[in-house]
């Protein structure tokens, strides 16, 4: 194999890795069906109760601060779970991860169906946050095993949809649940889907085994939860930072300082071949980017997801459902264009989709700006659709790009790595949205303006923050390359 600046990095001793196993076409199918369909549902599961919130808060007499720990408490798991699946998809099986994680999914689900009280109901998420964790690069991996290089940006544009859709059209399904039931209502729905895919997987995940025994470094793990459940943890914390300005600066110190000794060891051990997450991906310059442009493209994403709902709720006066069918037909337009942007991805490489998709997601983001709070609903949709147009073609060429530049033993290392970056560029974007609209909509408060006018001055801030970076991002998509011989 030609060696290229994307590959210096692959060790000449490493053994080739055998072929993958051929499948039947209809049990590949039925493998990646089942998996996109639990990540599917549990992406969906991430921004769900968005709406759900001040419902679920009157239900159980909490405050807003508490039952935001609904979703930090949901991403903290994340961010601890993820970067353990490179380790995972290597010891065991992956009909044994799907089996775990789906259970973990049902029994989290039916916990928050009959919680009594909201400490049973974090429980019951955080149950749910661990399942999520291990599909989503299981996905991903799955996909780069099993499925030819020839079709993988078809099958990575599918998997774009359940990536970037599920958090989009969360809101619109959880409005709707709640305008017509209650919040538990979410959950209950939610199980008897679950069952259904896990009875999938159990019938087609069957593939030969490739787990070996290698021996888990307890204090890489350790390293590992500190280092990312506390930067999520300060990230999310930001909002509020006048209430507790040490806890916030403690939570970032800490968190770098064991970001750094984890990166060190993790560089020793995988001489050895005994790391918990191999950081080789990161020496190719493309998934490198690819993983910088993800942050963005999901920081934006979840960022103009979770603002537009305060804003257009409280400064404009539409109701949840209208809001939550505002979003429906950018999700709908994800779930168009993916699969055939990964087509075209498949024939003509990574820059027909990559640098048009970042130069929509710009774009929708800079029509973002120009919202105020007597913009019609039909605009905001309008701008949603360009945004997620975007956004679609960004994840189809992006997994497949980022990973195409990975040795296939470091799959699931690399999928952990992506997965991770996800999260925490949504926990980043999210946090620098509302945090931007809350201090100058404060400001604006204190200087006399109504609600409308002070909640759209502080998001127009925010939208141009993001548009900024939607920006860099479309200046980074001309670095991406890929490896054809891969």
């Amino acid at each position: 194999m030609a060696q290229t600046a994307d590959d210096t990095m692959s060790p000449p001793e490493t053994p080739t890795r055998p072929a993958p196993p051929t499948l039947p076409t209809k049990q590949l199918t039925g493998i990646i069906g089942a998996l996109a369909l639990a990540a599917f549902m549990m992406i969906l599961n991430e921004t769900v109760l968005s709406v759900a919130l001040p419902a679920v808060m009157a239900d159980l007499s909490v405050s807003a601060a508490a039952g935001q720990w609904l979703t930090t408490g949901f991403l903290l798991t994340m961010s601890v779970v993820i970067p353990t699946t490179g380790y995972l998809l290597q010891r065991f099986t992956s009909r044994s991860l799907f089996i775990f994680a789906l259970s973990s999914f049902i029994l989290g689900t039916v916990l928050a169906i009959f919680a009594p009280s909201f400490a049973v109901l974090l429980v019951a998420r955080i149950i749910q946050a661990v399942g999520t964790a291990i599909v989503l690069p299981l996905l991903m991996t799955t996909t780069l095993s099993l499925v030819p290089v020839h079709k993988r940006g078809a099958i990575m544009g599918l998997n774009a949809i359940v990536i970037s859709v599920g958090p989009a059209i969360g809101p619109t399904v959880s409005g709707a649940i709640v305008n017509a039931f209650t919040w538990h209502y979410i959950f209950i729905l939610m199980a008897p889907l679950a069952v259904i895919i896990l009875v999938l997987g159990l019938i087609f995940i069957k593939v030969p085994s490739q787990a070996r025994k290698i021996p888990l470094d307890v204090l890489s793990v350790v390293l590992s939860a500190l280092a990312f459940g506390l930067l999520v943890y300060g990230i999310s914390t930001l909002e509020h930072l006048g209430e507790n300005v040490a806890l916030t600066v403690g939570c970032f110190v800490v968190g770098l300082v064991a970001l750094g000794l984890f990166i060190k060891r993790q560089v020793r051990l995988t001489r050895v071949g005994k790391e918990l997450l191999n950081l080789t991906p990161f020496t190719s310059r493309t998934f490198t980017f690819s993983l910088l442009m993800i942050m963005i493209a999901f920081g934006t994403l979840l960022g103009t997801i979770v603002m537009l709902p305060i804003i257009l709720e409280s400064g404009s006066g539409f109701s949840t459902l209208s809001i939550g069918m505002m979003l429906l037909p950018g999700g709908l337009a994800q779930a168009i264009v993916s699969p055939i942007f990964g087509r075209i991805y498949d024939r003509f490489g990574p820059r027909p989709v990559l640098i048009p998709g970042a130069a929509m997601l710009a774009a929708g983001q800079w029509m973002y700006v120009t919202v105020d709070s007597d913009t019609a609903l039909w605009m905001f949709m309008l701008n949603h659709v360009v945004f997620s147009v975007g956004l679609a073609l960004l994840m189809t060429g992006l997994m497949s790009s980022a990973l195409s530049t990975v040795e296939p033993r470091l799959y699931g290392h690399g999928s952990a790595i992506f997965n991770t970056g996800q999260q925490l560029g949504g926990a980043i974007g999210t946090t620098i949205f509302v945090t931007v609209m809350s201090l100058l909509s404060t400001a604006k408060l204190e200087a006399g303006s109504d609600l409308a006018h002070a909640l759209f001055s502080g998001a127009h801030v925010s939208f141009i923050i993001g548009a900024v970076l939607a920006t860099i991002g479309l200046a980074i998509s001309f670095f991406v390359k890929v490896n054809k011989t891969r």
